[in-house]
């Protein structure tokens, strides 16, 4: 019988006292392509992450067949395997110095994330291939904070090449991608799977994964049983109203945006109305997280553009936090600290991460409320470190929510939900926006339109290509 990259007896992984795995048993064959799938908090991340070595058993047993030789220990899968996936992108966001695309590539040649040493010829002639192959080759100068959402999910994978791995895995790789993005990105997991290399993919979306033979697991409740669950996909039957008022929300004039010295959005001019939901499309880079961050005041113009908040009465960042809801991948990497469920969605009325005040007993009361019907009391006394990526984006959902703001500005903000999930918070759209919430939906999938919108937006190159009604 063929020694098997990794072979997984009776394991269980816990983590903050919880169990996230347990009793799982799971063969992954060399060059074989094995698609998870499961409802958030389900163990799906978890395992990725036990295959890669970054958490390790407490019970069981864990063996690699990494390079034909048995190996209980993970040293060398954590040299060779690191997850493709939205944790990946965080530990850079997560830093305060520069990481130009270059580094980060070489320091994944190494199996490490900060490059410490100066690159070797076998270094340098990998990192021409990786490029070649993932077409990043003219990002390798850019900080890897000023990239798009695609652009770091590109540079994350070509990062997981590097070391020449055995096995790639890939956590919801393709959320944020835009469409001709999936194909691209499709078509080179293709070639990288004829070379032998196993593919393990998690996602909640199986209809965008690329066309190979897959071999399907459920993961539920951290167990793992054979072939693909099919659970009622709930459908939330919205259709946004038009919030009442008049008047001018958000005025840019003559905006430019530079990231790290590159121009990310404009030359820009672009007016949010009363009464108007906006449906933003572009490639991945076109400026759609850009614009997001600027309405919401987290970035700012260059000199000589302007934005203005008419429905304002001060123009201050306190007001601006208390009256838009933003998701974004960008809001998800900086909340995850050690806060809690309730902590999250209690921050929505100051604006804050991290230090809030005590929120008044309605307050306290509404969120509670916004929890049982969303589903996440299990969720209220969780630190944010021990969530999945799902289970993080519906507190950040709720959050968004709560206070039910004037903007509300999803950017991909749906993605890592699993269906039910997705219903749930779309069912809440409506009588928000009934209240005066206006809706922006950043997206690259038609299914995340939410029926409503009013007005479609399409950027190219950071700046407008079409503006019109829908």
């Amino acid at each position: 019988m063929t020694l098997p990259l990794v072979n997984l007896q009776n394991v269980t992984v816990r983590a903050g006292g919880r169990p996230l795995l347990q009793d799982v048993t799971l063969r992954l064959e060399r060059g074989e392509a094995l698609l998870l799938g499961g409802p958030n908090g389900g163990g799906k991340t978890s395992l990725l992450r036990l295959i890669a070595g970054e958490v390790a058993p407490v019970a069981g047993e864990r063996v690699y067949g990494l390079g034909g030789e048995v190996q209980r220990s993970a040293v060398r899968a954590r040299q060779t395997l690191s997850v493709v996936g939205p944790d990946a992108e965080g530990f850079y966001l997560g830093r305060d110095w520069a990481q130009t695309v270059r580094d980060v590539l070489l320091a994944g040649h190494e199996g490490g994330t900060l490059r410490l040493w100066d690159p070797t010829p076998v270094a340098l002639s990998r990192l021409e291939d990786v490029t070649a192959m993932t077409g990043v080759g003219h990002l390798l100068e850019r900080d890897f904070r000023t990239l798009s959402h695609g652009q770091r999910r590109r540079v994350i994978l070509a990062r997981a090449l590097m070391p020449g791995p055995e096995a790639l895995l890939l956590d919801e790789f393709t959320d944020g991608l835009s469409p001709a993005a999936r194909n691209e990105l499709g078509e080179l997991l293709r070639a990288v799977h004829t070379s032998d290399v196993a593919l393990v993919l998690a996602t909640h979306r199986p209809e965008e994964a690329p066309a190979l033979p897959w071999r399907t697991l459920w993961v539920e409740g951290g167990h793992i049983t054979v072939g693909a669950h099919d659970p009622e996909r709930e459908m939330a039957h919205t259709f946004l109203p038009r919030p009442p008022g008049s008047g001018d929300l958000v005025q840019l004039r003559d905006v430019q945006v530079y990231r790290n010295g590159h121009l990310a959005l404009g030359p820009l001019t672009w007016t949010w109305r009363t009464g108007e939901h906006w449906l933003v499309t572009g490639e991945n880079g076109s400026g759609k997280s850009t614009l997001a961050r600027l309405i919401a005041g987290e970035l700012h113009p260059a000199l000589g553009g302007r934005v203005e908040r008419p429905y304002l009465s001060r123009d201050l960042l306190t007001e601006r936090r208390r009256t838009v809801g933003l998701v974004g991948s960008e809001v998800g990497i900086r909340q995850r600290r050690a806060w809690t469920g309730r902590e999250i969605i209690g921050s929505a009325w100051s604006g804050a991460e991290g230090f809030l005040p005590e929120p008044s007993a309605e307050q306290a009361g509404q969120a509670q409320a916004l929890a049982e019907h969303l589903g996440l009391t299990a969720l209220l006394e969780r630190s944010s470190e021990t969530l999945s990526q799902g289970q993080l984006r519906r507190l950040l959902l709720a959050r968004a929510v709560v206070h039910a703001p004037r903007l509300l500005i999803l950017d991909e903000g749906l993605d890592f939900l699993d269906p039910p999930s997705r219903a749930r918070f779309l069912a809440l759209l409506p009588e928000l926006a009934r209240q005066g919430t206006h809706v922006m939906v950043i997206a690259h999938r038609e299914e995340d339109a939410t029926p409503g919108l009013t007005h479609h937006l399409h950027l190219s190159g950071g700046v407008i290509e079409t503006q019109t009604e829908r």
